[in-house]
């Protein structure tokens, strides 16, 4: 090879690199990123941690000891303690200074380079974020990981996702199947509860979120659906953390594939530092996951389980079926995780249609054979009906009633609230089924409580006795200072339309939409927004369409969030009763509209088409375009 073409290759192998893997790209850009959650995952154990700048990762300012021994505030203070000399450093710096540095000032300069600006180092002061390490935790990850790796290979393929995304719960759970996260994921695919129920049953009896098994065929789904929308794998796998929405418009802005101006430079009100991390995240995983030997030699992962399973034909007594299979309830609640709190407290019966699971080198006899052989008590034609309900942190009147198919009038009145209808967490609310309480119990219910009616979300907890749920903190937010790293998880990660205002004060028109819901928000008359667009009365608004707000009232975030919400409950009414079981394309015909193709042939509603076809303009649909058709179950809540 000559001197020349040695050169040339030189000057090309970033982009070679870059090339060499199109479906999880790898930018030169990105490797001190990369690089920085690789040492994470395998360098810094669960005892240390270090002090980082939280836009340059290549800026580790020093490894501080965490020992687990130490209490929660004892923790804060000693990074808190060190972040403040590091800041005073910084800040000294950043005013010019030098010369006659002392050892650790140099020490610090050394790190940014000597051409460093005074502005940059000035900012790096409100940067320095704290990384605990992750070593222990992502080594019993990969061990874990073996019982479900053949499972999640199978399904991944049959839905057309690359295998190699099963790297992904190291960054979300260390493939614990018991995590539960600070803003109510779950599971080691870490759903929310909002997101979960599109695919899968989520309610009081049955949370398949912390079903491995049925929440990786979630996760592909998910997953697939994403890079239906964006295209590209590395936007799908930020989008499972940051939502479909949010990142449509970091491509709208920057590119479909600028991967590496999105993740530097978008500046999405919740696009974080979780966000932001995500993707590279997920490539160091990836990276330690395909080359365990290399990072920890000799690790031998988790043969899976041999299970012996059957789809339950009826309701079953729990203490009918242990007393038969000769275990405890804690041995079948740890092969079920999927039911819930009142199943093993003996509120419900096992539901009918459910998978069960047990070790078939635990039992004597097949699932199938013991639940053919149950006596006649034990089983069951109907599910015991809903007597009370504990209200948890985030529990409001009207999703109570939804859940149990009752109104809010009746909770009220079967449990004497006052007007302001206000309830409390720990509080237990009577249901239908349980009659009117007593005059003395209702006059103990109606006393004021001080928690306003709506409070912050979170998971009910299984009996500590049957399941011991794991708070575990993602890979990407440190469980000791700012939380407000934690990934930003919303109730809308998987609708991909637009609900911001832009800068010239407009909106995009999405479906079940009136100018009366834009006035409500808004705090104005609907006739202010006809006047401002021009609009006469009785015009009805077109989805896709764009009109002017008036923001003097209300400014931009509460209008969002007050849009939001309001999906949010439409969505997630909906998917209390539907699920989506599979897509299927449709090649639009002449004469066909997708109004009626929709909701009559598919009984899919347009918001929810729209989901699955952001690009297509629903007024001049072409013949021969193809469209994705998710197509809905009903939801078991029995």
């Amino acid at each position: 090879m000559t001197s020349s073409r040695a050169f040339l290759l030189l000057i090309f192998l970033p982009f070679f690199a870059f090339a060499a893997d199109e479906t999880f790209p790898q930018p030169p850009e990105l490797q001190r990123d990369v690089d920085f959650w690789t040492d994470i995952f395998t360098l810094y154990g669960n005892d240390e941690g270090v002090l980082h700048d939280n836009q340059n990762l290549a800026i580790i300012y020093e490894r501080v000891a965490m020992p687990e021994k130490l209490g929660r505030r004892e923790r804060q203070r000693r990074v808190e303690k060190r972040r403040k000399t590091l800041q005073s450093i910084l800040r000294s710096l950043a005013s010019g200074k030098r010369d006659n540095l002392s050892a650790e000032e140099s020490r610090v300069l050394g790190l940014w380079g000597a051409g460093v600006s005074n502005e940059t180092l000035l900012t790096a002061v409100s940067d320095i974020r704290f990384q605990q390490g992750l070593k222990e935790r992502f080594r019993d990850g990969l061990e874990r990981s073996g019982r479900w790796r053949n499972h999640v290979n199978k399904e991944f393929s049959a839905l057309g996702v690359p295998i190699e995304i099963a790297a992904l719960p190291h960054v979300e759970s260390s493939y614990n199947p018991s995590a539960r996260s600070h803003v109510g994921a779950s599971g080691i695919w870490q759903f929310t509860r909002s997101t979960g129920r599109r695919f899968m049953r989520v309610d009081h009896v049955v949370d398949e979120r912390n079903d491995p098994f049925a929440a990786t065929r979630a996760a592909g789904q998910l997953l697939a659906y994403n890079y239906s929308i964006t295209g590209n794998w590395p936007m799908a796998i930020t989008a499972y953390n940051h939502g479909l929405g949010g990142v449509r418009r970091a491509m709208r802005e920057f590119g479909d594939t600028a991967y590496v101006d999105i993740l530097r430079k978008y500046k999405g009100r919740t696009f974080g530092f979780a966000s932001r991390n995500f993707y590279v995240a997920f490539l160091a995983a990836k990276e330690v996951d395909q080359n365990v030997e290399k990072y920890f030699p000799g690790l031998v992962a988790e043969m899976p389980t041999d299970y012996s399973e059957v789809i339950l034909p009826s309701y079953i007594e729990v203490p009918g079926l242990t007393k038969t299979l000769g275990i405890s309830s804690k041995d079948l609640a740890k092969h079920n995780m999927a039911l819930q709190a009142t199943v093993w407290q003996g509120s419900k019966y096992l539901p009918k249609g459910f998978t069960l699971r047990m070790p078939a080198a635990e039992i004597s006899q097949s699932l199938a054979d013991a639940v053919s052989s149950l006596p006649a008590d034990a089983v069951f034609s109907k599910q015991l009906p809903d007597m009370f309900h504990s209200v948890a942190r985030g529990d409001t009147l009207s999703q109570i009633a939804a859940v149990y198919d009752t109104r809010v009038s009746t909770l009220v009145a079967l449990n004497g609230l006052g007007s302001s209808h206000r309830i409390r967490a720990g509080q237990k609310l009577r249901l239908p089924a349980a009659g009117p309480a007593p005059v003395a119990a209702v006059a103990a219910v109606s006393a004021p409580a001080p928690e306003p009616a709506v409070l912050p979300q979170a998971e009910p907890q299984p009996e500590p006795e049957l399941a011991i749920a794991e708070v575990t903190p993602s890979a990407l937010a440190s469980d000791l200072v700012r939380p407000e790293v934690a990934a930003v998880q919303t109730s809308l990660l998987s609708d991909p339309s637009d609900y911001s205002v832009r800068s010239d004060m407009s909106i995009e028109v999405q479906a079940l939409e009136t100018l009366g819901h834009f006035g409500d928000w808004l705090q104005i008359r609907t006739q202010r927004l006809r006047d401002l667009n021009g609009l006469a009365f009785g015009t009805p608004l077109a989805v896709g369409q764009r009109i002017k707000l008036d923001l003097n009232t209300v400014d931009a975030k509460l209008f969002e969030e007050r849009r939001v919400a309001y999906h949010r409950t439409q969505q997630d009414s909906f998917f209390r009763q539907h699920v989506i079981s599979g897509v299927t394309e449709h090649t639009i015909k002449k004469g066909e509209s997708i109004w009626i193709l929709a909701l009559r042939k598919y009984q899919v509603p347009i918001w929810l088409f729209r989901q699955y076809n952001p690009e297509v303009d629903l007024h001049k649909v072409r013949p021969g375009v193809k469209v994705q058709i998710p197509l809905l179950t009903d939801a078991d809540s029995s």
